[in-house]
C-alpha cells in the first residue's frame, strides 16, 4: 500500500507525501520546513459573468508567482542546503502540496446564492500541486509502473479528500506538459483544482449525460455507450485492455485527442479498485508514449480527468474519463484558438479522427522496441506489462 504522511508548510499550508509501496516511514526531521515564509495572500475574486451565467476567478496575486526557474532555483525539487524548496524533504516520491499562488483558496465554503451582475465573493475552493517525480527531468510517461501506481492512489485520496470540503462541487486532475501548452515549472507536476461551483465544461457533459441516463431509464452512462459504439466500429480505437480502452472520439476537437475510459461505471479516481488502478499505471503511460512517438520531439498536452460533479443528480449519471488533448498538428505547426473556436467555441479539427487513431495504433510498435531495449528500472515497458506491474 501507498505509504502518506502528511504535514504543514512554514506558512500553514498543508503537504503530503506519497510513499511507494514497502518504503521506509519519513523520518520526522524531513519533515519540517524551516522557511522563513510570509504570511499567506488574500484570497482573489469570484466574479459573475451575468452575459454567460458563469463564474470568473480574479486571482491578480499569480501575476508573482514562478516562471519557468533554472533547475538549481526549482522550487519542486527536494530541498538542499542551497535551495529550501516547497518540499522540505531531502528526497521524496510523490508530494502533494496546496499551491503558494493559488486561484481558488484557501478557505472552502459556498458561492453566494441567486447570483446577478455585480456578484463578487472570495474565490473560495483548493489549488493543489502534484509532483510526480523529485527528478527535474523527465516526463510521467517514464516514471516507471510503481510510480506511477503511487501518483493515481495520491488522486484518489486527494479527490476523496477534497470532495468532503464545505462547499466543493467539482474536482479536476490535470497536468499541463509543455512550454507550449504555458507550463511555469519544467519538473514533472499536475495539479488539482476544487471548484466552489461547476465548471462551463463539466456543465454541458453532466446535462447530456443526464439527458441519456433519462431516456435510458438509467440503465446505462453516455459514456459507456460511446465507448461500446467505439469498440464495435474499431477505426478510432487505441488500445484496448481488460479494465480501460481508449479511443479517438468520433468528433474529436483537437489535433491529438483520445479518451481513456473504465469499462465499469465509476464517477472517479476514488472509486477505482486495485486491479482498475494496476492496469491504469500501464496503459496511461503507455498512451503518452504513444504521443511522443508520433513526432521528433516531445508532444505538448494538457491531460484531463473529467470526473462526476458532486451535484447527487449529475453524479448518477457521471463516468470518470481522461482526455488528452495536444495543440499539435503537426511537428512544426501548432492549432491556435482563433475567432471560431476562442470566440464561438465552435471548434475546426485539422485532422480526422481516424488518421489520428491509426497513426497511434502503428507507432505502438516503437514504442513497445524502445522499452524493450532500456534498462531495467528505466521507467519503460513491454507489451502491456512493465517492470514492477502485476502479471
Amino acid at each position: 500500500m501507498t505509504r502518506t504522511t502528511t504535514t504543514r508548510l512554514a506558512d500553514g499550508r498543508a503537504i503530503l507525501y506519497f510513499d511507494d509501496a514497502g518504503t521506509a516511514e519519513r523520518p520526522a526531521e524531513s519533515l519540517v520546513d524551516h522557511r522563513d515564509l510570509p504570511a499567506r495572500p488574500e484570497p482573489g475574486q469570484l466574479r459573475f459573468d451575468a452575459l454567460s451565467r458563469e463564474w470568473v476567478a480574479v486571482a491578480a496575486h499569480r501575476q508573482s508567482r514562478t516562471h519557468l526557474p533554472p533547475a538549481d532555483q526549482c522550487p519542486i525539487c527536494p530541498t538542499t542546503p542551497a535551495n529550501q524548496t516547497e518540499i522540505p524533504a531531502p528526497d521524496y516520491d510523490v508530494a502533494v502540496f496546496e499551491n503558494r499562488f493559488p486561484s481558488l483558496g484557501p478557505a472552502t465554503h459556498d458561492v453566494p446564492a441567486a447570483p446577478g451582475w455585480g456578484t463578487t465573493g472570495p474565490a473560495v475552493g483548493r489549488c493543489e500541486v502534484v509532483a510526480f517525480t523529485p527528478q527535474h527531468t523527465g516526463s510521467f510517461a517514464e516514471l516507471g509502473w510503481r510510480r506511477t501506481r503511487t501518483v493515481i492512489d495520491a488522486w484518489a485520496h486527494r479527490t476523496s479528500a477534497l470532495s468532503d470540503l464545505p462547499g466543493i462541487r467539482q474536482v479536476f486532475p490535470f497536468e499541463n506538459r509543455g512550454a507550449d501548452i504555458g507550463v511555469t515549472l519544467h519538473h514533472p507536476h499536475g495539479q488539482i483544482y476544487a471548484y466552489p461551483y461547476i465548471t462551463p465544461r463539466a456543465a454541458a457533459l453532466a446535462a447530456a449525460a443526464g439527458e441519456y441516463a433519462g431516456a435510458s431509464d438509467g440503465s446505462s452512462t453516455l459514456t459507456s455507450s460511446l465507448l461500446r459504439a467505439e469498440r464495435g466500429d474499431g477505426s478510432r480505437m487505441v488500445l484496448e485492455g481488460e479494465h480501460f480502452s481508449a479511443y479517438v472520439p468520433f468528433a474529436a476537437r483537437w489535433p491529438l485527442e483520445v479518451h481513456l475510459v473504465p469499462h465499469r461505471e465509476v464517477p472517479d479516481l476514488a472509486a477505482l479498485n486495485g486491479a482498475e488502478r494496476d492496469e491504469l499505471a500501464v496503459l496511461y503511460p503507455e498512451l503518452l508514449k504513444r504521443f511522443d512517438a508520433l513526432y521528433p520531439t516531445p508532444t505538448p498536452y494538457i491531460a484531463a480527468w473529467h470526473q462526476a460533479p458532486l451535484e447527487p443528480a449529475m453524479r448518477r449519471a457521471g463516468h470518470l474519463h481522461l482526455q488528452l488533448t495536444s495543440p499539435r498538428r503537426a511537428a512544426d505547426k501548432l492549432k491556435y484558438l482563433a475567432g471560431s473556436e476562442a470566440a464561438m467555441g465552435a471548434f475546426i479539427n485539422d485532422t480526422t479522427p481516424e488518421s489520428v487513431a491509426a497513426r497511434l495504433r502503428e507507432v505502438a510498435g516503437g514504442v513497445a522496441r524502445d522499452a524493450a531495449s532500456a534498462p531495467a528500472g528505466a521507467g519503460t515497458r513491454t507489451a502491456l506489462t512493465p517492470e514492477g506491474a502485476p502479471a
